[in-house]
């Protein structure tokens, strides 16, 4: 698993993104919903799951479902490497309650702070995802960086979905 750097942030972690590749891409993540990052390891697969679901991993007695965000994408599924990581995050449905899924990405690369004047809004063209999925883009260094809207990528029903699936077998 790659080093992650952190800069330093003078107000804590809300211009703090965790960056790291899917194929030739650098995406973004807000740090707050970053729980951890773990090394790719063996998971379980689940019959009748979406083509982007890869299964489910035990984190610490916990049934997690692991996306493939490349799939998510509409791209082919990422090929593991010893760089591969699962990125886990918790988000919150409308009811408030909270769901831990595993995000497999290609590469970590750093924790990088992103002013708000520094994110544009979304393109309505020129993207190979979704633009709901894209919550604005960054440029760093001369390369655009996309940051990605968790909410969208994984959808109140996906988050249904897959934690009736969680809970069925965790049972």
């Amino acid at each position: 698993m790659s080093t992650v750097e952190k800069t330093a942030s003078s107000d804590g972690q809300d211009n703090q993104y965790l960056t790291f590749t899917l194929g030739e891409e650098l995406y973004a993540l807000a740090i707050p919903g970053i729980k951890e990052i773990i090394e790719f390891g063996q998971f379980t697969v689940v019959p009748l799951m979406p083509d982007y679901v890869r299964g489910v991993i035990n984190l610490r007695g916990a049934v997690v479902p692991v996306v493939d965000l490349a799939a998510r994408f509409g791209q082919p599924r990422s090929k593991i490497s010893r760089r591969s990581c699962t990125v886990i995050i918790e988000v919150h449905n409308d009811d408030g309650e909270r769901q831990v899924f595993g995000l497999l990405v290609d590469a970590v690369s750093a924790v990088l702070d992103i002013p708000p004047e520094a994110i544009e809004p979304p393109p309505s063209f020129g993207s190979r995802i979704r633009t709901e999925f894209i919550s604005g883009m960054a440029r760093i260094d001369g390369r655009f960086v996309i940051a990605l809207d968790v909410d969208h990528v994984l959808s109140v029903e996906d988050m249904v979905a897959l934690a009736s699936v969680s809970s069925e077998h965790a049972a």
